[in-house]
């Protein structure tokens, strides 16, 4: 468990060292006082959240507090539902791609811990995306979901770079939660 110094959360906040210190003192930001002295630790995630509750930016905290999602796809209903159902304040972040040169653009600068690909873009585009994003190094670690069109074709192809596969039509909680455990097995959600 990561913990800050009144002085490192202050930096964080951008305001004073003695705001962070009041802020604490009155229960507002809880933590802990280390035994036989007054100086005041915080916890990582009583500050992400303390920050959140005050809608205040969490900076480089952000990466560490927040599931990033890249959605690959062109269905707009689709895309509504994933972002009803994984929504910024708990811990979502999620952009949209509508192709594969788009996606591998976002997943350049978006650092996403999961991508979820829709089939429906097509086929081919949709396993090239996939081939391409675990040939890179960098994206090695990033969780791949597949979503598969339920047109009664049978879709054969090599599933071992894909974590996960959902058929659609599906239940966009049930793909939620399912994230929310993949995800949250490599980061502490707060």
């Amino acid at each position: 468990m990561k913990v800050f110094t009144t002085g490192q959360v202050a930096k964080i906040c951008k305001v004073a060292p003695r705001t962070v210190s009041k802020w604490f003192d009155s229960g507002r930001l809880k933590g802990y006082r280390i035994p036989g002295s007054q100086d005041r630790r915080i916890p990582r995630e009583y500050l992400i959240k303390f920050l959140k509750e005050h809608g205040m930016p969490l900076g480089d905290l952000e990466d560490e507090a927040m599931a990033k999602v890249l959605v690959v796809a062109q269905d707009q209903v689709l895309i509504e539902n994933l972002k009803r159902e994984l929504p910024l304040e708990h811990s979502f972040k999620m952009a949209v791609a509508a192709s594969g040169f788009d996606a591998g653009i976002q997943a350049e600068s978006f650092n996403p811990d999961c991508i979820i690909v829709d089939f429906s873009i097509g086929r081919t585009e949709a396993l090239q995306i996939c081939q391409n994003l675990r040939r890179n190094s960098e994206f090695s670690e990033v969780i791949l979901i597949a979503l598969l069109p339920d047109d009664g074709s049978s879709v054969s192809f090599d599933r071992s770079s894909i974590n996960e596969t959902f058929k659609k039509p599906f239940d966009a909680a049930l793909l939620a939660e399912r994230l929310r455990t993949l995800i949250g097995s490599k980061k502490e959600f707060v």
